[in-house]
């Protein structure tokens, strides 16, 4: 139940070994996928003292999961030092949703940072507002003056970091101390940076959000969430988990332990690929602006070097003047970028995007159209030519 993957042995190594426990794999190197719904039990005697008994790892029912869940849950918590257990969901907005619902109730507040994924955004403003929990958006640059923001009500901050649209990185250390010491609740999107760029629980988030879908199965064919929780939060966590019934496919599951294994490697190329991108599209004329972190001019990038390990394959760079037409002859000439949502597969991506629409406190103002890129794993060189030739086009419709 523990995250006690030792921190000291390197990445790769970490996310092959994780979650292998030998019951589960049965003596061969994958855990099987174990489709269930109905667990048999010998007789009555037995079927009620399994209703009794903590059903963590145990068969109990199909949506309590599998063997097949249990390992990839466990690898995941193995990957948070300090973490006490790790819960899969169906998709990254149902684990946000699950985790945000395990903490707030009707009358309480949540801070939301002003970056945030849409779809988080949205659940706030929506749903969580029938329930009756007020949202207030917080500057993603605060950092510690987040505490004149804590009110009698606020239950919980959300954090994401950096941003997945425009890559502010957060003072995240800085918010955990203000937060602990007002006993207020830290949940961090971390699906940017996995727990192998940043250890999130070791950090003193109390839960670790991850979008699996992306850098985790990291293939573009699976949906998957997942929530790692401190040992503060775990049992209300799971006891939402249950009581909302969310659960995995095992398929999926399974999908996402295949992805985990190679999640290391991929990584590495993703952020060195990525940044050498960046660095480049740094020099082009029709670039007014390159938004990575691990770039001195991206926001917060102080924090990024004295918290991250390294880079991911994300990033925006903002276009020097023109207009919707110029990006998109820009983007919709591109070869070797797909045009699509999501990212962290193994193809790039390219997408335009307008963070003024969904900005509250934080006005985007910027010198042109923003493109967003997922890079993949394809040759660096192919791409930096693909793009070149994208910004040509983008100067001819400019």
């Amino acid at each position: 139940m523990s995250g006690d993957g030792d921190p000291k042995k390197g990445d790769g190594t970490r996310v092959v070994g994780a979650g292998r426990r030998k019951e589960w794999t049965q003596g061969i190197v994958n855990t099987p996928v174990w489709r269930a719904s109905t667990i048999l039990y010998d007789d009555i005697a037995d079927l009620r003292a399994n209703a009794g008994r903590d059903t963590h790892h145990r068969l109990f029912y199909g949506r309590r999961g599998t063997p097949t869940q249990w390992s990839l849950a466990e690898a995941l918590t193995e990957l948070e030092p300090g973490a006490a257990a790790t819960f899969l969901y169906p998709s990254g907005v149902a684990a946000v949703s699950a985790a945000l619902l395990s903490v707030l109730s009707p009358g309480d507040e949540l801070l939301l940072a002003d970056s945030v994924y849409d779809p988080t955004r949205s659940f706030a403003q929506t749903f969580l507002k029938r329930f009756g929990v007020t949202t207030r958006f917080y500057d993603p640059l605060i950092g510690g003056g987040i505490a004149e923001m804590i009110s009698d009500r606020t239950r919980a901050i959300f954090i994401e970091s950096p941003g997945s649209l425009t890559f502010e990185v957060q003072d995240v250390p800085a918010i955990v101390a203000v937060a602990k010491a007002r006993g207020v609740t830290t949940l961090l999107d971390n699906t940017w940076a996995t727990p192998l760029l940043f250890p999130a629980i070791e950090k003193g988030i109390d839960l670790s959000i991850l979008a699996c879908t992306k850098y985790v199965v990291g293939h573009s064919d699976a949906m998957l969430g997942s929530v790692t929780a401190a040992p503060s939060h775990w049992e209300k966590l799971r006891a939402t988990s249950f009581q909302l019934g969310q659960v995995a496919s095992p398929d999926d599951a399974w999908l996402g332990s295949r992805g985990l294994r190679t999640m290391a490697l991929r990584l590495k190329h993703h952020g060195e690929a990525a940044l050498a991108i960046a660095r480049w599209l740094e020099t082009r004329p029709e670039v007014a602006r390159v938004l990575h972190p691990a770039l001195p001019g991206c926001p917060g990038h102080a924090l990024f070097v004295r918290d991250f390990k390294g880079p991911s394959g994300l990033f925006t760079f903002i276009l020097r003047g023109g207009g919707e037409a110029a990006r998109a002859a820009l983007i919709d000439g591109l070869d070797l970028f797909g045009i699509g949502y999501s990212w962290g597969g193994f193809e790039s991506l390219a997408i335009p995007v307008d963070p003024e629409r969904i900005r509250t406190i934080t006005p985007w103002q910027v010198e042109g159209p923003a493109v967003r890129l997922q890079i993949g794993l394809e040759d660096p060189a192919d791409l930096i030519a693909d793009l070149a030739a994208g910004l040509d086009r983008f100067r001819a419709a400019k």
